[in-house]
């Protein structure tokens, strides 16, 4: 593009714009605005005029972006992407301003192309600190701060859109800030891991990699691979992987890794596998995102070896059956989505490596693209399950949009065999979701039929017999059918062009076989069109009023008749599109005959007809018009001609019937309208005065639409090749343009400009018809000339039809601005665009006209005749045209933008890209560019003129009549959101209504205004602006409106208003800024000097001071005023409740609450009503964090108190340069001065991984700020200092916090534990003297809520203590303990959860030497068993919560404990030994195997079970079955050690139970040691009426089962499993293969990546097939087939012939027996072994459900020849038959063909043979 007329390359504007009717005038106007977008934006930085400056232009510059692109050059282009970064970037930053300025400058991001890394480069430390405050905010929580909801979205899309322009040195500095946190035990694992994810850049330069993601690459990896538990933060690892992975194509190499990862993205569907199955929950909630693991998939594909097909054909084999329609489940959603995603992806991928336009981001190396045999593979491998899912219960769209990608790839794999499902889906009455599942397959893929290409040549050839065939659907009395079927008829018309080609075939030669083919096929188009009309008339027949419904219902049409109009005629007007004229000429003469011949109700059948009609003359008007406009004028002027009709309150049918019809057939191009203008106009004149209602409607109808035909711009012809196919045939042969694409360059859009002529003709109008109706209304209006209410309707309808068809002809309201509402130093002009239309000044402004009008006769109605209210939504409807229309409505835009998105989704072609799509679809983007001009043409000035009609709208909102009220609050909703800044002129006289000193206002009008206050959805809510000014006059405003004599609580919709307005503000109130200020040396300045073309000095400085104090100034007076309207007496309580709310929502973290408002919070902690004292303890917990003094922090050196030198590379883990951060009994510190020197380190995770940079520690006691003494606190810390010194304050205090609120409900209370953290961190034991004695008494008295209070009040005094001096946390202890030891000795049933809770809450973030007395005396025998079996386990659980809390930081106490535990596990209470398993859990949590980290300190699991296995010896050992021996109390003397041992293991199993889902790394080598003794155990059948042991048992298999394997625990697992395999007891044997069905199935590519492992499973099932107890037997060959299935194993000959030689085993003869002898029940060898050849065969034919392989037929005859064995081998054929008859019941035809016939004859035979009902 040459620079021309702009003086600048621009990065990429919109292509459309340039085929605009008026495209030549852009370029100028564009540079205008852009030259003022920058000089304003500039001045305004300059200015630091944050509001409304800069957002005034950032919001302008994001409408120059919607209007024209990135039309700049590549210099603005980065000004503005720098500047716009450095606003967000503004510390302090208004939250709403914030998330503006970053929806712009993503958008300023979007197209990544444009900016490479040298052009840009932004910092990311920002960003990152930005990020921090908002979503790891330390305030929000206690109400000081409020966000949006959105604001967590906004800013990772700001930094994805950011992150590929931070500088090479970034990820290197992310890695040191964020590595430290990397403690998988804390929280900040998953915080640092999710800032990985979202800052790593992966965009880098190949010869930069070793500053990218080389710095991390294998240390991630390493960590992914070997967490085993699926913690929180795999999935956020796996988003960052697969990123990675498709950033870098070829510059990875995942070969090592692939197992592994399908093993784990397999797991992650959690599919049910095997019989019962227990599942993780963990598992369900931190499953991978679909999206990411398609994306990595999809990367990893290609290159040499392509090992990831190879896996992802094993991964679509094993889940394939899932995808039968029988199968449904909650997992099949995510398949559903894999499904859909991946060929998108690939396609994605392809584009980018073949087609997309290369630019500065590194090409994928051409080893590594994908080849066309790749491409092939990759379809062949999801061909089948896609074919599968086509007819899935959750709809077919999954599968129609896969299909739709498939086809893109290879239309030769995936069309065809659609094609033979859609055939007989035609065909077919009984089945109609086949049908309309098959044809949403063949819309998506259309388009790759079409274009066929050199792949699928005979694809064309489809086309005609699907059109056919289709007809059929259009169906009457089957709804989603025959909407299904228009689709489908017209996305393929859209492509074709329908002209009869067949005479081509005599004139030309040299076409190739298929176009003669096509050419004779084409000859049935006439046919085609012509049925289609027979069954579109059949269609009206059967739908019109009379038949459908009675008289008494609604004469409306009903939602699905609409649909079905909408689909009838768009498309039957894409069928004429694309018709040749000969066809359309049959058409036309049908259709005409069809609406002429017979009358229509003018609601249903006649809106059907004269929509097709529209259609045929929107084609070709010339044509069309000839036939229609005089037969219709004709008919009515005849009936019109006697003069009573005019007066008749019912009118003749045929009469509506063709005014409905003429009036929708000039809904066309205008030009060729002005001919028949006479006889229009005639009839025009004739029925807009008709008495009856339903005539004149239809006659204002034929006025719109003759206005708007010649009035507007709009393109003429939608026909898919431009200049349609009226060329004779040996010139240009249709079928060349089958499925062609429009070319965007050379589109050729015919428009329609108005002419002179047309404008003419336009104004002739308004002056005959709408002169005369305003100069009535006006007479009306000034009480001069009397009308019934009827007329003055009539005289609105043809007002506002004249103001709908002319609206783009007539200029906008203009007038004087209002001026005064805002003050700025810029200037705020609006900007004008040009829409193709010169305004004539010569002629009258209608506009203006019917405004002045509309007022006048408004106030006369509302005055005189308040009831009319059809004519006051009349005046509303024009009212809002008058401010708003200007050719098109925003709502209509709205949806047509919708629609067109989708049908530009279903049609387009992704793989190649560059805007292919079909020409009608180019060209409505066109119109719709077109028409958003128009619709932001006027900008958005607050004129006189609106004020006046805003007004009147107010006026109406607070009206009598409800509906008028609610359609005028519409109205004046929109109104409010388009105008800058006139809520600020409105929201006052809406204010007015609810001032309670005025007597006149009505209860309508009170709540009206409530209404025009609330807002309606998703629009302005005037109640909570984002501005102080308006704030600080609505909220005190809603507060007095309480004193209102309107004001009612009895009426129940005033009630509720006044909660859905409390409800709405605290929904959306954010926090509104008071710090405007932009920092002095910052860059915008600079950045705004090059922008600027003049530079002015100014007092920017001093303004933003000025408005910072001014801010501050209405906060305060905000706080005041609502506090003054709390003092009023007579305010009713629900007011007061909403006041007080407010209040809390002002609370902030940068501004501290004036006192006033301290002192009311803390009073109200003692009001009577709960409510407000809940608010109240929250808000006084955040004023406590206003008050907090800041302390002093020093930077140390960790290796100066270790004396240990950390190495260079990276050691994590317990090493000896961080055991000083470990708890050591023996060096605690017990003097002031041991203390003072000591370092303690709150935070758990500093120094795990590695240390910070600098670790910033809390300096030594002497340095800390001193205590508060009452002498010097400021007014509000004294108050709150007075009040809690005060014994009354809190005996009331103690009094209220200990009442229960909701019975059995109430918990542990955060809020109330920030409170009294805030009292002691902030007073420190100030007021323990006052609180002691009611702590006393609380913990000896054993009520629920009693405990709970204090134990809120514990865990705050510990918190709280963090920076006191010794001698106060000593004395603090030393009252702290008996008390505890009191309470925790009266725990019970309902508190025990709250201890918990107060000591967790009490021990976090705490270093725990300085918690060592609460830790002792938690130690101290736990286990006492002086309360019985509840409180041991109680004390447990209390110990656990804190130590917890610690987690590797108390090595010692861990091993004490252990210590202190093994010789108690043999306890007889269940809950006890619940609580030991799960205390063991977390004893044993930090023994990890994670890289580069050294083996930890604490207790390791190895040794446990050594020790463990020793004491279950005598289990082990002997054969006889373990019976659970119930002695529940300890009986004197020791029991034998066999009772020992199983009451050992019940501990034993409740730990491995407990451990399943929480610890990191499955300890699986210990585990094995005890699978034998849990298979011993495990009972087969499911019954709940074993004993726990045997239940946990089994659970204990089945949770293990699931556990995920590396490769080098393979081996030893499946050398156990052998082991047992042997074992005598047979529910041992059968055991083993319920836990190798889940086993394989859940570590299946990493089994299968083991050769051997693969074979040694198979040598088991086998070998298990010959088992001598049946059970087994049977279960064996269910095992088999499952691995079959899966793909795990595989149906080779050496099987097959194996099996088929157990099968011909002879049995011995049946030897007759003497009558009394003892029955043989020991089956023979021989037997045994001829049955397990059956049961393989039977395994293997189950194992194809769903289709026949080859080797099927001959084994299902092998397995026939033994129907009549004895039994148990008759029983398995019979149930084996029977399952393959059920299975491939539903597509039995295709599967026969399989078959030969003697095979056949056979089959039948078995399947329907008496045998089967035997």
């Amino acid at each position: 593009i040459g620079a021309g007329t702009l003086g600048f390359v621009p990065q990429k504007d919109i292509v459309y714009n340039k085929l605009l009717p008026y495209a030549d005038k852009l370029d100028n106007e564009s540079n205008v605005i852009l030259a003022r977008i920058k000089g304003n934006l500039a001045r305004a930085v300059q200015l630091r005029e944050l509001w409304p400056g800069v957002l005034f232009w950032t919001r302008k510059l994001s409408t120059y972006l919607r209007l024209y692109g990135r039309k700049f050059s590549k210099g603005d282009h980065v000004l503005f992407v720098k500047l716009v970064y450095e606003l967000v970037t503004i510390p302090k930053l208004d939250i709403s301003m914030m998330q503006s300025f970053a929806r712009l400058l993503i958008n300023l991001l979007k197209k990544k192309e444009l900016l490479s890394r040298d052009d840009l480069e932004l910092p990311w430390r920002p960003l990152y600190e930005l990020y921090e405050k908002i979503l790891y905010s330390k305030t929000e929580h206690l109400g000081l701060n409020w966000f949006p909801n959105s604001v967590e979205n906004v800013l990772k899309t700001l930094v994805k859109s950011c992150r590929l322009y931070f500088p090479e040195s970034a990820t290197q500095e992310m890695l040191d800030e964020w590595r430290p946190l990397l403690c998988p035990f804390d929280v900040t694992m998953q915080k640092a891991i999710s800032y990985f994810e979202l800052f790593l850049p992966t965009i880098m330069p190949p010869e930069q990699h070793h500053k990218g993601f080389k710095l991390w690459f294998d240390e991630l990896m390493g960590l992914w691979v070997s967490v085993q538990n699926l913690p929180s933060w795999e999935g956020n690892l796996v988003n960052l992987f697969a990123r990675l992975a498709n950033d870098n194509i070829g510059y990875v190499n995942w070969d090592l890794y692939i197992p592994k990862i399908f093993t784990r993205i397999l797991r992650s569907f959690n599919l049910p596998v095997g019989t019962s199955q227990m599942v993780v929950p963990r598992y369900l909630t931190n499953s991978y995102d679909i999206g990411h693991v398609v994306l990595w998939i999809s990367s990893m594909l290609g290159g040499p070896q392509n090992q990831a097909q190879i896996q992802l054909n094993g991964l679509f084999s094993s889940i394939a059956s899932f995808y039968h329609p029988s199968n449904n489940g909650r997992w099949l959603m995510k398949l559903m989505k894999l499904l859909q995603r991946l060929p998108a992806s690939m396609v994605r991928r392809l584009h980018r490596e073949r087609y997309k336009k290369p630019c500065w981001i590194t090409p994928v190396p051409a080893s590594h693209r994908l080849t066309d045999q790749d491409i092939t593979d990759f379809v062949e491998s999801m061909k089948q399950p896609v074919l599968l899912a086509v007819f899935s219960k959750t709809g077919s769209m999954d599968a129609a949009q896969a299909l739709q990608n498939l086809a893109l790839m290879r239309p030769e794999l995936v069309i065809p065999p659609v094609l033979e499902k859609t055939y007989p889906a035609m065909e077919t009455l009984t089945e109609p979701h086949q049908l309309t599942a098959t044809l949403s397959c063949m819309i998506g893929m259309a388009r790759s039929l079409l274009s066929g290409g050199h792949h699928y040549p005979e694809g064309p050839a489809h086309v005609l017999p699907l059109l056919m065939r289709a007809l059929p659907g259009v169906d009457p009395n089957d709804f989603s059918k025959c909407m299904i079927t228009f689709q489908f008829i017209a996305t393929f018309t859209t492509l074709v062009p329908l002209v009869d080609c067949s005479s081509a075939l005599h004139e030309q030669n040299d076409l190739t076989e298929m176009e003669r083919e096509l050419c004779s096929a084409s000859a049935e188009f006439e046919d085609f069109v012509l049925q289609f009309m027979d069954r579109c008339f059949a269609l009206i027949d059967s739908s019109t009023l009379e038949q459908t419904r009675e008289e008494t219902e609604t004469e409306k049409m009903t939602h699905l008749e609409s649909l079905v109009e909408l689909g009838l005629s768009s498309t039957f007007s894409t069928i004429l599109t694309q018709c040749s004229m000969e066809i359309f000429k049959v058409a036309l003469e049908k259709v005409f005959n069809f609406a002429t011949t017979n009358i229509f109700e003018t609601r249903v059948a006649g809106r059907m007809v004269a929509d097709m009609c529209r259609a045929a003359s929107k084609c070709h008007p010339a044509e069309s018009l000839r036939l229609f406009v005089p037969h219709c004028c004709n008919a009515i002027l005849h009936i019109t001609a006697n003069e009573d009709v005019l007066n008749e309150e019912e009118l003749d049918k045929e009469l509506l019937w063709n005014l409905q019809l003429l009036s929708e057939v000039t809904r066309v191009d205008g030009e060729k309208l002005l001919p028949y203008r006479t006889q229009l106009v005639q009839i025009l004149q004739l029925t807009l005065r008709l008495r009856c209602k339903q005539g004149y409607s239809l006659a204002c109808n034929l006025l719109h639409h003759i206005l708007r035909s010649t009035a507007l711009t709009y393109p003429t012809d939608y026909c898919s090749v431009p200049g349609g196919f009226n060329r004779p045939l040996n010139q240009y042969l249709p079928i060349k343009d089958w499925g062609r694409p429009g070319d965007l360059w050379n589109l050729q859009v015919q428009w329609h400009v108005p002419s002179a002529e047309e404008t003419a003709f336009v104004f002739y109008i308004l002056d005959l018809l709408l002169q005369p109706e305003l100069r009535r209304l006006q007479k009306y209006a000034q009480g001069e000339q009397d009308m019934s209410r009827d007329d003055v309707l009539q005289s609105l309808s043809i007002v506002q039809h004249c103001l709908l068809g002319a609206g783009c002809m007539l200029p906008s309201l203009d007038g004087p601005p209002v001026t005064g509402l805002v003050h700025s130093m810029v200037s705020m002009e609006e900007t004008k665009l040009y829409i193709g239309v010169n305004y004539d000044e010569s002629r009258e402004n209608y506009r203006e006209a019917i405004c002045k009008v509309m007022r006048q006769l408004l106030h006369y109605i509302l005055e005189h005749s308040e009831d009319d209210t059809k004519s006051l939504f009349a005046i509303i409807k024009i009212i809002n045209d008058l401010m708003h229309f200007k050719g098109s409505h925003k709502h209509e835009f709205d949806s047509r933008w919708k629609s067109f998105t989708l049908v530009k989704k279903s049609m387009e072609n992704r793989l190649h890209g560059k805007k292919q799509h079909i020409r009608a679809l180019l060209i409505d983007r066109v119109l719709l560019q077109h028409e958003m001009r128009t619709l932001l043409v006027e900008g958005c000035e607050y004129k006189t003129v609106h004020q006046d009609l805003l007004r009147d709208l107010l006026r109406l909102s607070t009206s009598t009549y409800s509906q008028v009220r609610s359609k005028a609050q519409s109205v004046l909703f929109t109104a409010l959101g388009t105008y800058n800044f006139c809520c600020r002129d409105i929201t006052p006289r809406v204010l007015e209504l609810l001032d309670p000193t005025r007597t006149d206002v009505t209860q309508q009008q009170f709540k009206g205004a409530l209404y025009c206050l609330l807002g309606n959805h998703g629009g302005v809510c005037m109640a909570n602006l984002h501005d102080w000014d308006c704030i600080a006059l609505t909220w005190p405003a809603m507060v007095r409106s309480g004193l209102s004599p309107a004001m009612s609580l009895e009426k129940p919709s005033i009630v509720r208003l006044f909660d859905d307005l409390a409800d709405k503000v605290h929904r959306q109130y954010e926090t509104i800024g008071i710090d405007f200020t932009v920092r002095t040396t910052s860059f915008p300045t600079r950045i705004s000097k090059k922008l600027l073309l003049f530079s002015e000095e100014c007092n920017g400085l001093a303004l933003q001071q000025a408005k910072n104090l001014e801010a501050v100034q209405k906060y305060e007076k905000l706080v005041n005023d609502l506090l003054e309207c709390l003092d009023d007496r007579d305010l009713p309580w629900k007011f007061e409740h909403i006041a007080i709310g407010f209040l809390s929502l002002l609370l902030r973290d940068d501004h501290p609450l004036p006192a006033p408002a301290v002192c009311f919070f803390v009073q109200s902690l003692n009001h009577d009503a709960l409510i407000v004292r809940k608010v109240a303890i929250s808000a006084v917990a955040g004023i406590l964090k206003q008050l907090k003094k800041p302390r002093v922090k020093v930077a140390i050196t960790p290796s100066d108190i270790s004396g240990v030198v950390e190495r260079e590379d990276l050691v994590a883990g317990d090493r000896p340069g961080n055991s000083w951060l470990q708890y050591h009994a023996d060096s605690l510190p017990h003097t002031q001065q041991d203390w003072d020197i000591f370092r303690f380190v709150e935070k758990t995770h500093w120094g795990y991984y590695c240390w910070p940079k600098k670790l910033m520690l809390y300096a030594p006691y002497e340095e800390q700020p001193k205590d508060l003494i009452p002498e010097e606190m400021n007014e509000s810390e004294k108050i709150i200092h007075d009040h809690f010194s005060d014994p009354k304050f809190i005996n009331q205090l103690i009094e209220f916090l200990s009442l229960e609120d909701r019975k059995g409900k109430d918990k542990f209370n955060p809020r109330r534990f920030c409170l009294f953290k805030g009292l002691f961190r902030n007073y420190s034991d100030a007021f323990l003297p006052v609180l002691k004695p009611h702590m006393d008494r609380l913990a000896g008295d054993s009520h629920e809520s009693t405990q709970r209070c204090v134990a809120e009040i514990i865990a705050g005094l510990v918190r709280g203590s963090k920076h006191w001096s010794f001698k106060q946390v000593e004395a603090l202890w030393a009252f702290l303990i008996p008390l505890m030891r009191t309470a925790l000795s009266n725990i019970t049933v309902e508190t025990y959860t709250d201890w918990g809770t107060c000591v967790a809450t009490a021990c976090e973030s705490r270093d725990p030497r300085k918690l060592s007395w609460l830790l002792e005396m938690l130690m101290e025998c736990p286990l006492s068993g002086e309360g019985g079996s509840f409180v041991d386990a109680c004390h447990l659980y209390v110990l656990q919560g804190g130590l917890a809390q610690q987690e590797w930081r108390v090595p010692e106490l861990l091993h004490r404990l252990l210590i202190y535990l093994e010789p108690k596990l043999t306890q007889v209470y269940k809950n006890v030994r619940e609580r030991i398993g799960s205390v063991l859990t977390y004893i044993f949590m930090l023994d990890v195997t994670l890289p580069n980290t050294l083996p930890t300190k604490s207790p390791h699991i190895a040794e446990f079970t050594e020790r463990i296995v020793s004491c279950l010896k005598p289990l082990l050992e002997g054969e006889e079955e373990i019976q659970n021996h119930v002695v529940e109390e300890n009986g004197v003397g020791e029991q034998d050690e066999r009772t020992q041992a199983i009451k050992l293991l019940k501990t034993v199993l409740k730990w491995l139970m407990a451990s399943a889902g929480r610890s990191f790394t499955t300890p699986v080598v210990q585990q094995l040691q005890l699978l034998p003794l849990l298979f011993k155990i495990a009972p087969v059948e499911n019954d709940d009426s074993y004993d726990e042991l045997k239940r946990d048992a089994k659970t204990c298999l089945s949770l293990m089962s699931q556990g995920l394997l590396y490769p080098e625990q393979i081996p030893l697992v499946l050398k156990v499993l052998n082991e047992i395999a042997g074992s005598s007891s047979w529910h041992a044997r059968f055991s083993v293969l319920t836990y190798l069905q889940i086993m394989v199935f859940y570590n299946l590519f990493t089994m299968l990546s083991n050769e051997q492992a693969v074979q040694d499973v198979r040598a088991l099932v086998i070998r298990l097939l010959e088992d001598e107890q049946l059970e087994v037997r049977e279960m064996a060959a269910t095992t088999l087939s499952g691995f079959l299935q899966c793909n795990f194993l595989t149906m080779d000959v050496s099987m097959q012939t194996h099996f088929e030689a157990l099968c011909k085993t002879r049995l011995p003869k049946k030897r007759k027996r003497d009558l009394g002898s003892v029955v043989d029940t020991i089956p023979s060898v021989d037997l045994v072994r001829r049955h397990a050849g059956v049961l393989g065969l039977s395994a293997c034919i189950l194992s194809s459900p769903y289709d026949v392989p080859t080797w099927m037929p001959q084994l299902l005859m092998d397995l026939s020849a033994h129907l009549n064995d004895t039994q148990p081998i008759e029983m398995t054929v019979k149930k084996t038959l029977s399952n393959f008859r059920r299975t491939h019941h539903d597509n039995w035809l295709e599967h026969k063909q399989q078959f030969t016939d003697d095979q056949l004859v056979v089959l039948t035979d078995l399947l329907v043979s008496p045998c089967y009902y035997a």
